[in-house]
């Protein structure tokens, strides 16, 4: 009765991207590059489902600045069919661009960036409501309830991470830590929900990932101690390889960041890319008679429920190696003298 009712939640959950398909197999044949990527890309709306002809979704607010003509503030829904006041969106790139292909200063509301919104009002909704819970409890007598009971291992395990791997002044570091991980983990599970308020794909977007490498980067080199920088620049190695220690330390700090930016990244993107490539499996096989049909379709089915599945496991892993990994990176930059 489990598998039955996971893949019914699942055949329904997927029906907004199968009615898409379905229209498009109607036409001509399927065009899978432009539905997966379509649907994991960001985009000036946020598509919900299509009613017969009727397609829902929420237009979200373009705000642009021109040298030409200043700033310009109106809503997604006046460049679906044609250009307005001056612009249209490019089908190549999929922004928006003026009469003469130029790309003007671009502050849009975009799916990605209203999904940001609603899992930070979510985190910090999460986070109000367990320290409320921890202000009106004495936590070394009672267990916690409702929500803190779900934070509290959360919590302390990348507490467990931060000390292990930093050491004495781990406490220094937890806050950022912590915020890493639920960012990561609330905005994950966001991405597998294929429904809204979910299904943005924001750890999937490489901006995102990189803004979050890059605050560990800044924390590790910022707040390094001096055994840290003296160990990059002036390291305790014989005189013929002084000159060439250096030049490789600071490459490897480097490529830190780059490391925690791609392989976030790279791993989310390609969970949401297998899921909706065997959803599309179903609509490519439609032409080639109702018995290849029907079995492919139960395949499909069977198989896109276990990857969600996995996507779920992946998530979770996900955000603890990346936190795992900055607390690494943090520690390392903290050495203590030898003679310590």
């Amino acid at each position: 009765m489990k598998i039955k009712a996971l893949i019914l939640t699942f055949m329904l959950c997927m029906m907004p991207l199968w009615a898409k398909a379905q229209e498009a197999s109607e036409e001509e044949s399927v065009n899978v590059p432009e539905i997966i990527f379509g649907h994991i890309g960001d985009s000036y709306e946020w598509h919900i489902t299509d009613i017969g002809e009727t397609k829902v979704a929420i237009h979200l607010p373009v705000i642009l600045y021109s040298g030409k003509s200043g700033w310009h503030m109106f809503s997604s829904a006046r460049l679906e069919e044609a250009e307005y006041e001056g612009f249209h969106i490019d089908p190549e790139s999929g922004k928006i661009v003026d009469a003469d292909g130029e790309r003007p200063f671009d502050i849009s509301i975009t799916k990605n960036v209203l999904s940001l919104m609603i899992s930070a009002v979510l985190l910090l909704a999460v986070v109000l409501l367990t320290a409320r819970w921890y202000r009106r409890h004495d936590a070394l007598s009672e267990a916690p309830k409702g929500i803190a009971a779900y934070m509290e291992p959360l919590i302390m395990f990348v507490h467990g991470i931060a000390k292990d791997n930093i050491g004495e002044d781990y406490r220094r570091y937890s806050p950022y830590l912590c915020m890493a991980f639920f960012f990561i983990l609330f905005n994950n599970y966001l991405g597998i929900i294929p429904f809204f308020p979910g299904g943005a794909n924001l750890t999937g977007n490489i901006a995102i990932t990189m803004v979050l490498a890059l605050c560990t980067f800044l924390t590790v080199n910022l707040f390094g101690n001096k055994h840290y920088y003296k160990e990059i620049f002036m390291p305790d190695v014989p005189g013929f390889l002084k000159p060439i220690m250096p030049i490789i330390e600071v490459f490897s700090a480097i490529m830190k960041p780059i490391s925690l930016t791609i392989r976030l990244f790279a791993n989310m993107m390609a969970g949401h890319i297998l899921i909706l490539s065997l959803v599309c499996i179903i609509f490519i096989m439609a032409k080639y008679g109702g018995v290849l049909f029907g079995s492919m379709s139960l395949v499909s089915v069977l198989f896109g429920v276990f990857c969600d599945m996995l996507e779920c496991l992946v998530a979770f892993i996900q955000a603890y190696v990346f936190t795992m990994l900055s607390a690494i990176y943090i520690g390392l930059s903290r050495p203590k003298a030898e003679h310590e």
